[in-house]
């Protein structure tokens, strides 16, 4: 059975990735969706993708099974992932419920667009243990949200709470605002 299921729906592509229990970042699955987004952008009748998750969660972070073995850096690797969803001349959507944790997360704010449950939690806990996010989160994420309204993100209460918590700095208004608009629709 495929950890990424495809299927075409009208002219949408629905990548479901189904690895229990939490929908890891395994190999597997990184491969399932660099394989989805390339038939995605061959197939003329696709005109965008829409990434969903199977089970209580969206992807949960990475497989820390395969932490320290050939799989962990085998091709492709999140990056390459993320490269694909970003270079795609084809909008992708990633649809957010549970958690999307660490390169949950990453690979979500790859994607041209975001939707999440009202319920949904996002973070990089990896930063609770001295991991610095290994697919650009710390980047992404700030440029998302934007720094234009005097706000920071957190990254340590958020990975506490599995949620972005952002703060106004000087009494700015906006930033909460900003902040819950990027959990539901950037």
């Amino acid at each position: 059975m495929a950890v990424v299921n495809y299927d075409i729906d009208g002219d949408i592509a629905v990548m479901t990735v189904d690895n229990p229990p939490v929908n890891v970042l395994s190999f597997t699955v990184r491969a399932g969706l660099y394989e989805g987004v390339t038939r995605a952008e061959a197939d003329d009748r696709v005109k965008a993708t829409v990434i969903v998750c199977a089970g209580r969660s969206f992807v949960a972070g990475a497989d820390i099974t395969e932490f320290g073995t050939p799989r962990a850096v085998q091709e492709p690797r999140l990056r390459h992932v993320q490269s694909a969803l970003e270079g795609g001349r084809k909008p992708v959507i990633a649809a957010l419920h549970g958690t999307a944790l660490g390169g949950g997360l990453e690979l979500a704010m790859a994607c041209h667009w975001r939707i999440a449950r009202q319920d949904a939690k996002i973070g990089l806990p990896e930063v609770n243990i001295g991991l610095i996010p290994g697919a650009g989160g710390t980047q992404r994420l700030p440029r998302l949200v934007g720094p234009g309204c005097g706000h920071r993100v957190r990254a340590s209460h958020a990975a506490r709470r599995t949620s972005v918590a952002c703060h106004q700095s000087r009494g700015r208004q906006g930033a909460r605002g900003q902040c819950a608009d990027f959990r539901r629709i950037p």
